[in-house]
């Protein structure tokens, strides 16, 4: 264990760099977005890879490949052209909980995103702006599923920031998008958001070695802990904290930290 500040900031800085190169895409879901050079397809393919980012990786990574399938690997394409009659496209889908009625109710909301309101940057950014904070951003987006009245079993797997949910999953899509792509791993594909900005997608892993490193002692994994974890990480980089997201999940899932 670290005994100082300088050591741990060694520590988290030795990890990062070992961790955030492009070796880190084999394993992770993030790898099924690499598959894609145009800016729609890679947000689209994110956002369902991080959606699914709940159970073994390999599972996420298999179900968000199998959807891309099903999207004939033009996801843009299947989802602003998506009509009733490519509902039958997607019967037997599911991941985990995630229902082939769910993925359908993804398909029309992202539509309305894309030819009606400028597209997932768009809407994440004006959510950003208006409160200048990460939190509005996640909120703009559970309000565009709101607005279309998505049925309380798909809203699930859109996180609630408002009732303390980590949202984990939406903020990993927002690092991929957000963090340059200097390594080689994240896409830095929207300028509009800071890095600064950015929150730490908290999970089991991330959260307990925060907490073996005095990073995070509040004990539930909810929004407050996500405050707490990303405040003590911007000690060390206020610019851009949650790169160490890389060697928290490091240290956990690599090293059993």
């Amino acid at each position: 264990m670290p005994e100082s500040f300088e050591q741990l900031a060694d520590l988290l800085n030795d990890r990062y760099r070992r961790y955030a190169c492009p070796a880190f895409i084999d394993g992770d879901p993030i790898q099924v977005a690499h598959r894609f050079s145009s800016k729609n397809d890679i947000e689209i393919a994110a956002l369902f890879a991080s959606t699914f980012a709940w159970g073994s990786r390999k599972s996420i990574i298999n179900s968000a490949n199998r959807l891309m399938e099903i999207m004939g690997q033009k996801p843009f394409e299947f989802v602003t052209n998506f009509t009733k009659s490519d509902e039958q496209r997607l019967a037997g889908f599911v991941h985990r909980t995630f229902s082939t009625a769910d993925a359908i109710e993804f398909m029309y909301v992202l539509r309305h995103i894309y030819t009606q309101m400028g597209g997932l940057q768009k809407v994440f950014t004006d959510g950003y702006s208006a409160e200048y904070a990460i939190s509005g951003a996640i909120r703009a987006y559970r309000n565009v599923f709101i607005s279309c009245e998505v049925p309380a079993r798909t809203l699930r797997h859109v996180p609630n920031v408002d009732k303390g949910a980590a949202a984990k999953r939406i903020n990993m899509f927002l690092r991929w998008m957000v963090r340059p792509s200097t390594e080689g791993v994240d896409f830095g594909l929207w300028d509009s958001i800071p890095t600064s900005a950015l929150l730490m997608p908290l999970d089991l892993h991330t959260g307990r070695v925060g907490r073996r490193l005095g990073l995070l002692n509040r004990k539930a994994d909810d929004f407050k802990a996500v405050f707490e974890l990303t405040n003590s990480l911007k000690q060390f980089d206020s610019n851009d904290p949650v790169k160490y997201d890389y060697a928290l999940f490091g240290l956990g899932i690599h090293e059993k930290f």
